[in-house]
């Protein structure tokens, strides 16, 4: 029952994707700052930040083109946890709850 309350709380905090997700949205902005060299891969990002959030459930990504910032969502312990990190560093920002 406890995997199906996270998952429902997962679910009520995750903002509906806006209306440029779609084509020529963040997602493909990401591709292109990630294919002209801009920003680092959001894998090698989430490698170096999800296991430092021992303990969590990574919900999954943003990315916000216009800051050059990933947003990594958490939960844990009924909390929604985002790490903000530099998606040209690969440096954590911000952690907030």
């Amino acid at each position: 029952m406890k995997p199906f309350l996270t998952l429902l709380l997962a679910l009520a905090v995750i903002p509906a994707l806006p209306a440029h997700a779609g084509p020529g949205g963040a997602q493909e902005k990401a591709r292109r700052d990630l294919r002209a060299g801009n920003v680092r891969a959001l894998p090698e990002i989430e490698r170096a930040v999800v296991p430092q959030m021992q303990g969590a459930q990574y919900i999954g990504p943003e990315y916000d083109p216009a800051a050059y910032v990933y947003r990594l969502k958490f939960i844990k312990d009924g909390h929604v946890i985002f790490i903000d990190v530099d998606a040209r560093s690969g440096q954590v920002i911000r952690q907030s709850r």
